[in-house]
């Protein structure tokens, strides 16, 4: 198989020859490459490919040396037919192998495809070349096999190339189609090459050789492309491409057309081909209605039918298709885990209608954060991912627009409430380049447990040190019915997050005076919330929310860096007053409380023995064992412990025993009546004598009249806080208080 070049001389034709090995050469080393950097069935297709395409090499050098040596062309049958006649048979094997998207539906409709495609190029060709073939080789049974094979076997893999082309997935079609095209190409010379040999038409440097040697080029062409091209990820749902719908029609057209002009007369060769195209163009458009009717069915299959974004398999097949590119193309691929807090409350109280509208409403806002390109998905209930390819940075400030989208209360049934997301953000480190998709996905679930822990609305990037301790999703208890005002507890819970998260809570300060002299000897830090439209919230109004949706601790910071600056701003004008603070129960297990105050006590330049840590005593009951040695290493660093509420629950008279403190707060309740009751009286006397004897000073709350004042001042009672001796007020009024009572007021 030779170029054509100017003349026929024997130098023309080795150069011819020389050009045409290197060209199947070429297209051989071509196929090597693509089968090296691909994998499965693509790898095994473009490996096999890459031995027809030697085969054809060994074909064309022995054609050469048939030239150079002997300097004359090959007989026919010649042994270079050997190697070109493996050719087809592997490239047959090789594009059998490229993967299909089929069904074992599909699979029947592909075999009928396959014969039809077969039956009408095999009767085109008949009509065109094998009939005149069979007349001039039919006494000679070699050459004519020999002369027939070729033929043939271009028949089947051209078959077998059309049948894969329109089932094929669409990344893998533009190679496929060069494929295709490439073996329509040798199909056609060799079938070319038949038909002018039964003339003796055939020499070296004939027009054949271009459609060979161009048949070659597509081949290497479409080698190369496919090194370029990555594997797609398998859909839910396959969709036939267009190329499908007319592809295997195209051989029956051209059979139907071009045929009967040449083998029928009369009118009978106009009527036909009329026929075979209105037949071509109704399955055509059958086929196209049919393809547009699953591609929707498609679409569907891979969106979630309540808010209109990707569903998870979409949302997995998007991911491993975008990890696959970056693993080629050195990309950034970040995942985001977004979990709406609180929603439980949202379906319980509202209903789910009312609960399906903000879902709706979630993902609009989700989807107005992110770039064209990136993917937002529902993957189940109030859980959301986002896909972000592109720069790091670029992750990071769509992570920001997400948490600022969540800033403005969603209206329901005419209410606004506000949501706010738990979000943890996973980006895949350039460094794992073999990083698995469900690996990147756990580890941004993994940081969005970390920030529902944390309570926290920032943000929370994975780091290698995260410790993924299970979905610490906060238990609102039992479940709860619909209730009237479901609709303004989500709404109060959303405005408590906000006014914590914008440190918009406030600290008052209640006085406790020394029963004996009446001086100031301390206060008591009180938490309120200025709410903007329900007015000044004391505790009783908003703590539970605190206590089951897990804030406590942010609440509890939020005090302490308050009442700590408020005291360090009393010293600086010469006036140091201890404070009592209330912690919840369960702090008391973290062993690194005492260092941590400790520290924020040495920021400020303030004694720790000003500092009184108060807990609640109903609480303590099921805390005991685990709190006690953290009291005591409040006590060691000069902390001062005392027990609130005490005589509110049930615990043993042994705690005061057990537990290593410094104050009894007596409830109010508890010494309301012991001016009047004298079995009251009683018990509050025998508290008071105990507590003395322990060596812990006894401070009764909530004293509201002189008489009440009088009888614990008379039997030994050491300080007093109530509204008999001052109101909660404000930090800055608490210093003239101090030098008011020093002075001795008159009460």
């Amino acid at each position: 198989m030779t170029l054509v070049l100017a003349d026929g001389s024997y130098a023309a034709t080795v150069l011819d020859d020389l050009i045409t090995v290197a060209l199947s050469s070429y297209a051989a080393v071509c196929s090597v490459l693509a089968a090296r950097s691909a994998d499965g069935r693509p790898r095994r297709a473009w490996a096999t490919m890459a031995g027809a395409l030697g085969a054809w090499a060994l074909g064309d050098a022995m054609w050469l040396a048939y030239d150079v040596v002997l300097q004359r062309e090959p007989p026919s049958p010649s042994v270079a037919d050997i190697p070109y006649l493996a050719f087809p048979v592997l490239a047959a094997v090789a594009m059998a192998r490229f993967p299909t998207a089929s069904t074992r539906q599909s699979r029947l409709r592909l075999l009928f495809d396959a014969a039809n495609v077969a039956l009408c190029l095999f009767l085109l060709l008949w009509m065109l070349v094998l009939n005149r073939v069979f007349d001039e080789y039919s006494h000679d049974k070699v050459t004519f096999s020999v002369a027939l094979l070729y033929p043939v076997l271009d028949l089947v893999v051209l078959t077998i190339a059309v049948v894969v082309l329109a089932r094929a997935e669409a990344t893998q079609r533009r190679e496929l189609s060069l494929l295709t095209v490439a073996i329509g190409l040798a199909a056609l010379a060799d079938s070319a090459y038949a038909y002018v040999t039964v003339d003796g038409g055939y020499g070296t440097g004939n027009v054949i050789d271009l459609i060979w040697a161009a048949s070659l080029a597509v081949f290497a062409i479409a080698a190369l492309i496919s090194q370029r091209t990555p594997e797609p990820p398998k859909q839910a749902v396959s969709v036939p491409s267009n190329t499908s719908l007319w592809l295997p029609y195209a051989p029956l057209l051209l059979a139907g057309t071009i045929g009967p002009p040449l083998v029928m007369t009369g009118f009978e060769r106009f009527i036909v081909p009329l026929i075979v195209v209105t037949v071509c163009a109704r399955q055509s458009v059958a086929a196209w209605e049919n393809r547009r009717l699953l591609a929707v069915a498609a679409d569907e299959a891979l969106r979630d039918p309540l808010t209109g974004l990707a569903n998870r398999n979409l949302f997995h097949e998007r991911l491993a298709h975008a990890m696959m590119l970056r693993s080629r193309g050195n990309r950034s691929v970040a995942v985001m885990s977004v979990d709406l807090d609180d929603f439980k409350l949202v379906n319980d109280s509202l209903g789910h209608p009312a609960a399906d509208d903000v879902l709706r409403r979630v993902g609009q806002r989700l989807a107005g954060c992110v770039r064209t390109g990136d993917t937002v998905a529902r993957m189940g209930g109030d859980e959301f991912a986002l896909l972000l390819e592109g720069r790091v940075d670029d992750s990071h400030l769509i992570a920001h627009r997400v948490v600022a989208a969540f800033q403005e209360p969603f209206t329901v049934d005419g209410q606004e409430m506000l949501m706010r997301p738990s979000i943890g953000l996973a980006v895949a480190p350039e460094g794992e380049p073999d990083l698995e998709p469900d690996t990147l996905i756990e580890r941004a679930d993994i940081a969005m447990y970390a920030a529902k822990r944390a309570r926290s609305s920032e943000v929370h990037t994975f780091h290698a040190e995260m410790v993924m301790t299970g979905p610490d999703v906060v238990d609102l208890g039992e479940s709860r019915r619909p209730s009237a005002d479901g609709a303004a507890q989500i709404r109060l819970l959303g405005e408590l997050r906000h006014a914590i998260d914008h440190g918009r809570l406030d600290v008052v300060y209640q006085p406790k005076l020394a029963l004996d002299n009446g001086t100031v000897v301390g206060v008591e830090a009180l938490l309120r919330w200025p709410h903007p439209t329900l007015g000044t919230l004391r505790p009783d109004a908003f703590l539970s929310l605190v206590r089951q949706h897990g804030l406590m601790r942010q609440v509890t910071d939020l005090v302490l860096d308050m009442v700590l600056d408020d005291a360090a701003t009393w010293i600086a004008l010469g006036v140091p007053i201890p404070i009592a603070v209330n912690l919840f129960a369960p702090f008391l297990r973290d062993t690194q409380l005492p260092d941590t105050l400790i520290l924020a006590l040495e920021q400020r330049g303030l004694p720790a023995e000003l500092l009184t840590v108060e807990i609640t005593e109903d609480l303590v009951l099921s805390e005991v064992a685990m709190v006690t040695s953290v009291l005591r290493r409040l006590r060691e660093h000069g902390i001062k412990v005392a027990i609130d509420d005490f005589g509110s629950g049930y615990s043993a008279l042994s705690y005061l025993r057990d537990l290593t403190i410094d104050e009894v707060k007596l409830d109010g309740h508890f010494i309301a009546s012991v001016a009047t009751d004298t079995r009251a009286a009683a018990v509050v006397r025998a508290v008071i004598d105990l507590a003395h004897d322990l060596g812990i000073i006894v401070v009764a709350e909530g004293v509201e009249d002189a008489e009440t004042a009088n009888w614990l001042q008379q039997h030994g009672c050491d300080v007093g806080q109530g509204y008999h001796f001052g109101r909660p007020m404000d930090a800055d009024l608490i210093p003239g208080l101090v030098h008011l009572a020093a002075a001795g007021p008159d009460r």
